[in-house]
């Protein structure tokens, strides 16, 4: 902070939630179960919470035969997804911001599933469609300190946007069908991402 960085903090217990918050960082990453004290330090700190619910889902809720994961492994992933889930409600009933994120590189977790994130989002949290497609763009600009300058369409700001097939306000899944991408004005027509067809079916049956 005295050198004018943002400081986030990795962190997935109540504990350590309540430390980095005392410690003044500026965002807690995935995040756990809040109590009152919790929600009043993010609160006092002005600090956010960045949801990936994405990394925890194969954990907590695959079949440990597809996963490979212990049972230990199985039952930490799903204090952590439980635990990302009430944190990013918690924040927002009281006004908290949340961002959106996926933890890329984790196992399921590709570079371009971040749609998914707002359907799991939508799901677990209970948002609208609209709510999703706000926190994912504006808020996280916002939240990452170029809110200024992407984020939304409006004069002055770099033209970065999304065009899909169908209407995203009316089912989220439209996000993974592109007709075009524009980043800094520079159009991408109906870009075509390598997809892993295994993941992808494996993934696919929670969004419903």
């Amino acid at each position: 902070h005295e050198m004018g960085y943002t400081v986030a903090a990795h962190v997935e217990s109540p504990e350590g939630v309540r430390v980095a918050l005392e410690n003044g960082v500026d965002s807690i990453e995935h995040g756990a179960k809040p109590d009152a004290d919790i929600l009043r330090l993010f609160k006092e700190r002005g600090a956010f919470q960045v949801s990936t619910i994405s990394p925890a889902v194969p954990y907590a809720l695959f079949d440990r035969s597809i996963s490979h994961a212990t049972y230990e492994q199985q039952a930490n992933g799903l204090v952590v997804f439980e635990g990302i889930v009430a944190l990013a409600k918690a924040c927002l009933a009281e006004g908290i911001p949340v961002g959106l994120g996926t933890d890329t590189g984790c196992p399921y977790i590709t570079h371009y599933d971040m749609w998914r994130e707002l359907c799991y989002f939508h799901k677990y949290c209970g948002v609208s469609n609209q709510f999703a497609l706000y926190t994912a763009t504006l808020r996280n600009a916002q939240l990452a300190g170029v809110g200024d300058v992407t984020g939304s369409i409006e004069p002055g700001k770099s033209a970065d946007f999304i065009v899909t097939k169908h209407n995203p306000l009316e089912d989220l899944r439209a996000l993974q069908h592109l007709e075009l991408v524009v980043c800094r004005g520079r159009a991408v027509n109906k870009p075509a991402p390598k997809r892993n067809k295994t993941v992808d079916a494996l993934l696919d049956p929670y969004l419903e």
